[in-house]
């Protein structure tokens, strides 16, 4: 099962991870053949479950705020922020511009 490049790129952005060579698409389309063996489960009749511990009553403990206020404390520790937001790093692998992926997929 062969992986597109426009899929191949979305998981790319959303995993940061670099599938320019022949291993890692191979290594995905593995584990995309590993999962599909989910697909040949029968769960006719099978209720979805809404936790796993299924047999065993699941306690919450009380949502108290107990601190709070303290929003220009913890931005102090921002290398960068925006607003009053923190500013996360980007991807740490340079990802590759669409088209020069594409000469590589295209090549098989």
């Amino acid at each position: 099962q062969k992986v597109s490049v426009e899929v191949l790129d979305h998981l790319e952005h959303l995993a940061l991870v670099d599938f320019r060579d022949w291993e890692g698409v191979e290594r995905l389309q593995k584990a995309i053949q590993f999962a599909d063996q989910l697909q040949e489960v029968n769960t006719d009749g099978v209720e979805p479950m809404d936790s796993v511990l299924e047999d065993r009553c699941l306690y919450l403990r009380e949502d108290d705020v107990t601190e709070g206020n303290c929003t220009k404390e913890l931005l102090e520790n921002a290398r960068e922020k925006v607003e009053e937001y923190f500013v996360a790093p980007p991807g740490n692998i340079p990802l590759p511009k669409l088209e020069e992926r594409e000469t590589f997929l295209q090549g098989s």
